[in-house]
Formats: structure tokens, sequence, C-alpha cells
């Protein structure tokens, strides 16, 4: 768990699971329903957790023996069971492509339309026109044919809600979202399928009150109690099958969208023990008792009284529902953006993203996985240390290994940084002029990186640019660096790959390198080198400080410190302190002064001024790349 919300997520996937084990329990069990239906409320619960058991538990839970026929009658529960089952197939089939386009790579725009399409497809041809065949009665092909209008108005008002939530939740700041690995994911597809059972269940309704649609049914074993009631009428105005009318019935979506004036009802073929409402009686069927479907066929076949212009209108507008939920995403997201591109990936709050914003920027901007780290260090672990490098046939050798760490800036404060050695700043190398010096870089990180030697001047291949002079270097890989040092001074090293990223989180270290004229050195009785980073930490998460919206930074640092855990330097009156400053900050500019009086400036960027160069200064411009003693 990375983030506060992480709770919510897993609470809620946890109880999800949960509600739909006691559904399940529940209805093959003790409620009478036909068990497609039972399977219905179970998958719609596994998909909308506790809202889908509060659906069940209030619109078609056998609240006493016998008392289900009367229970399941109101208009309302009849749409609530219309409407479980176009989301148990349709949101199947849309979590079902969900999971394939993210793991085959496709952009969202597409994911959308496969989604849709499989969605559709399962609802109408797996979860209408099959499983309700046998209670239908007729052929698979004429259940497809009567199926078809009523499971795309239904599907289209469904993806309408669910579409645009999805978009909103998987590519706004917490793109974990969009990966099938997270649970996030899991979550986001939940609330979208909330918000599609909403967005469809008005229309479900309308269609059962004009006989489009069956809602919730009644199916009773041998053993099960009848209980015997009258009604004036059905539940929907209509001598038609009602809330607890049919045998065999699970509440599936049909419809034989016929046009008719008036609705007439027929009563299917029934089982052994199955509660019949026909017109104003409840009678049970005793074995050998044979009644014989109105219907050709054997089915039960609805009737509608709906007209053309009202189910042209509805189509209409459910399709309208349907595009504006697929496109208007696309005016605020990069709908182009693949899961394998972008998933995981956790933006600053305030970051301005756009249907521009390529993938490449939103992962250098992202925030450092903490899942990633492999150690952390406290106040008492100093970055910057002077890495003591070995002898190899005369070429000195230092060995740096790239690695995401917890490192501590406060009491307080951690970040979650990219790491040499295990120290930010990384370990200070030091040698002297002429030395010959080999630096093996090992990459521990989850992206690939390069070294530059920053103002060195040496072979171009040793130079670091990533993709310019030399191949990234992959995780669990190394390159090898080897030059001669040519120039004296103070200098630093960085990552040269996704630079602004890699340097704003650590990848960095000072590099000195000792004239070889020991008369050209500038000595003095204290020396302390000084470099510069900014931090931007929300919510326990660490991102690239950047001088852009949404990337400014909240936290500075001295050598890897924010005040007052910063270093103190203790000298005597009369005694003389050599300062190196490098801005080995990503990006920002930092005006330095030493409280006490003005300092002499004797070096900038390697070079040493000449002593007619030299001049006071009460405070100095630390700038990107940039080094002064």
């Amino acid at each position: 768990m990375i983030q506060p919300i992480d709770i919510f997520v897993h609470a809620w996937l946890v109880i999800a699971v949960l509600s739909a084990a006691y559904v399940a329990w529940d209805q093959f069990t003790g409620n009478p329903e036909p068990a497609v239906m039972n399977g219905s409320f179970v998958l719609v619960t596994l998909e909308m957790g506790p809202i889908g058991m509060l659906l069940y538990v209030m619109a078609d839970k056998e609240p006493m023996p016998g008392g289900h026929e009367d229970f399941v009658k109101p208009l309302w529960k009849q749409g609530v069971g219309s409407t479980v089952h176009c989301v148990a197939g349709d949101a199947t089939g849309i979590l079902v492509a969900a999971v394939i386009t993210a793991m085959v790579g496709f952009p969202m725009w597409i994911d959308l339309i496969v989604e849709y399409t499989a969605g559709f497809l399962l609802g109408l041809l797996i979860f209408q026109a099959l499983f309700m065949r046998k209670t239908m009665g007729g052929s698979y092909t004429e259940n497809v044919r009567r199926s078809f209008l009523p499971e795309l108005i239904s599907m289209n008002c469904m993806m309408a809600g669910m579409a645009p939530v999805m978009v909103y939740l998987m590519m706004g700041r917490d793109m974990r979202a969009m990966w099938p690995g997270e649970p996030m994911f899991w979550m986001v597809m939940s609330l979208g399928i909330v918000a599609g059972f909403v967005i469809a269940y008005p229309v479900n309704v309308w269609m059962v009150s004009r006989g489009m649609k069956h809602g919730l049914m009644t199916e009773r074993g041998n053993s099960m109690p009848v209980k015997t009631h009258e009604s004036k009428s059905s539940h929907v105005g209509q001598d038609k099958p009602s809330s607890g009318a049919t045998g065999g019935m699970a509440g599936m979506d049909h419809g034989d969208v016929r046009i008719a004036k008036a609705a007439a009802a027929s009563a299917g073929p029934l089982g052994g023990g199955t509660s019949v409402q026909k017109n104003s009686e409840t009678t049970a069927k005793v074995p050998g008792d044979k009644m014989r479907s109105a219907e050709p066929g054997g089915g039960h076949r609805m009737h509608t009284d709906v007209t053309r212009p009202q189910l042209v209108a509805v189509t209409v507008f459910s399709l309208l529902m349907l595009i504006a939920g697929m496109t208007l995403p696309a005016a605020f997201f990069n709908l182009r953006l693949t899961a394998e591109e972008v998933g995981g990936a956790i933006m600053p709050p305030g970051m301005i993203m756009t249907q521009e914003t390529p993938a490449a920027a939103m992962l250098d901007m992202a925030a450092v996985d903490p899942r990633d780290a492999t150690a952390s260090y406290g106040l008492e672990q100093a970055g910057a240390q002077v890495l003591a490098p070995h002898l190899e046939g005369g070429v000195k050798v230092f060995n740096l290994e790239t690695s995401v760490i917890r490192w501590q800036i406060l009491p307080t404060v951690f970040v979650n940084a990219y790491a040499f050695n295990g120290q930010v700043p990384g370990p200070t190398l030091r040698f002297r002029q002429g030395d010959r010096v080999r630096i093996n870089v090992i990459n521990r990180l989850p992206e690939t990186t390069t070294v530059h030697w920053h103002g060195l001047i040496l072979p171009n291949v040793m130079d670091g640019p990533a993709n310019v002079t030399q191949a990234p270097i992959a995780n669990g890989n190394m390159y090898r660096y080897e030059f001669t040092a040519v120039q004296s001074g103070t200098y630093f090293y960085h990552s040269h790959d996704h630079v602004d990223r890699q340097q704003a989180l650590g990848l960095y270290g000072a590099l000195i390198i000792d004239p070889a004229n020991l008369g050209d050195e500038l000595t003095a009785d204290h020396e302390y080198t000084l470099q510069l980073q900014e931090w931007l930490v929300r919510d326990g998460l660490t991102y690239p400080a950047m001088p852009m919206e949404g990337g400014l930074p909240n936290y500075f640092t001295i050598n890897g410190r924010a005040y007052p855990a910063t270093d103190t330097i203790k000298m005597k009156v009369g005694e003389t302190l050599k300062v190196r400053f490098i801005g080995s900050n990503s990006g920002f500019i930092h005006p330095m002064h030493i409280h006490g009086g003005p300092f002499v400036v004797v070096a900038r960027d390697g070079e040493t001024l000449a002593t007619s160069d030299r001049f006071k200064a009460d405070t100095l411009t630390s700038a990107q790349d940039n080094a002064m003693t």
C-alpha cells in the first residue's frame, strides 16, 4: 500500500469477495430464483461489491418462506433484476476485454471499443440467447433476434456511464489503475460498473414496464413452499407474467420486440413444483400435471406494447449517450496511451496533463514506486562520502552501483531516491590529474541509466549521454568508463539518461581532481563540498522536482539533508575554509551566501582563476550544472 487510497481499495476488494460469497450461499441454498439469475447476482456482487449485496437483499432476497412472489412484485425491483442481468453479462465481457487489451498493449481508445464489443456480444450471445434458450423456447437464432434491441439499449447506457469513469480514474493522476496486476485496476473497474448500472437502470425499468424485458422471477422445487395469493393485476399493469410469475424464468433480458397495441401473456413450460402467477391467482403445479405454452416451441415470449417511435427514440438516445461517454474523455486525456506505456505511473498533484502529453513525459514526472526501494537509510548515514579506489595494473578503479533507496532528509521526512552506492549525494570520487581512472557502473534501477562526467575532456564513447555516445545501461548490466584525467578542479558526475528525472531524484556526486603540480593546489585549513538539490514529496510519494506547474519542490537539501538536519562546519578564528559549490540541482537557481562576511571566489567550472581575476563576493548564484570554489 503506497497511497492512503490503497487502504480503501484493499478493503473494498475484500468486502466484494465476502459479499459475493454471502450472496452465492444465500441464492443457491434458499432463494427461489432460477439458477441463471442466482449466478447473475453473484457476478454483479463480485463486480460491484457491497452495492451488489445491497441490491440483492433489498430487491430479491426472500424475506420469509413463501414470500418471494409478493416481495419482488414492485416495478423498481423488477428493474433491478433486469439491470442485474444486463450488468452480469456485459460487465463480465468488459472486464475480460480490459485485461486482455491491457496485456496486449492496445491504446485506450481501442480498448474502449473492444470492451464495448466484448460486453455486448457476451451479453447477447451467451447470457441472453444461450443461457435463456431452454426457458424461452424457440431456436438460438430466434432468441438472438428477440434480445438484440433490448440488449443494445442496455449496453449503450451501461457503457455510457462506465467509459468516462474508467478513463478519468485510470488516466488521471494514479495510472496504476491501467494495469490488471494492480488492485487499483479492479477498484476502478468496480466503480465504473456501478456507474454503468446507475445509468442503465432507468431504461431497464422502462423496458420491463413495456414488456420488452423480464425482471425478477420465482422458481420453486418440489420441496419448496408455495405461497398462494391474489392480486388484481400484474406488476406492469397488464395481463402478462409478473414478478413472481414464471417458472424457469431467470431475470434474463428478452423481448420479442414486436409492435403491438395490446400485450397478451402466456405461461411457459413448467417443471415440477414451480409456482406460477396467472391473471390473479397463484397455482402450484403438481407432479404429472402438464401445462402447455401458448407459444410455439414450448417457450415463454414477452409481448410489448411499445410503439415504433418510442423504440426508435430510446434506441437513438442510448446511442447518443454511448457516443458522448466514449468520445468526451478524448478532450481531456491522451487516449493513444497504453497500459504498457504508463501503467503504474502516479503523477504529482497539480500536474497539468492534456490529450497531447506523451507517455515519456509522464514517466519522467511520475513518482518513485516505494516498492522498488531496496534499502532504507536514516540520518546517521551521510552522503557524498569519499570513495577509495583500488588499483588494477596502475589504474584507479571505482565501483558505482545505482539503486532505489529510502533516504531520510529530516527527522520526520523520508524521500524515495535514486542513489549511487546507497548515498545521496553519491560518493565523492577524488583522484589526481594524470591518473588513469576506470569506473564500473552497475545499474539496479527499474529503468535504464548512464553516467556523464560533467565538464571533463575524455573519449567520446566515455562521455555518457544515452543513445548518443552509448547505449543505456539496462537493469542488472554494467558499463565500464575509463579515461585519463587531463584536467584538475571541481566537477561532478550525474545520470545522463532521463536526466531531468534521475538527477532530480539523487543520481549525482562530486568529482574532485587535484592538480598534478602540488604547488598549484589552493590550500585551506578546512574544506567542504556543498551540493544542492530540490525534492517534491506529497502523501509519502517522491516526485522529481521540476520548474513547472505541479513539479515545484517543497524541500531543499544541502548534501542530502534539509535544514536543520544540515551539517555544521566548526572552525576557529583565523582559519581558512575552502567551500566548493556544485549546482547538482536539476533546474533551479539558488543564491548562496555564507554568513559572517564576504568570501573570495578562486575558481569557476573547473578553472582556477588567476590571482588578478579573483574577487570578493557576498552572494553567489549556484545554477544547474556549474561549480565554484
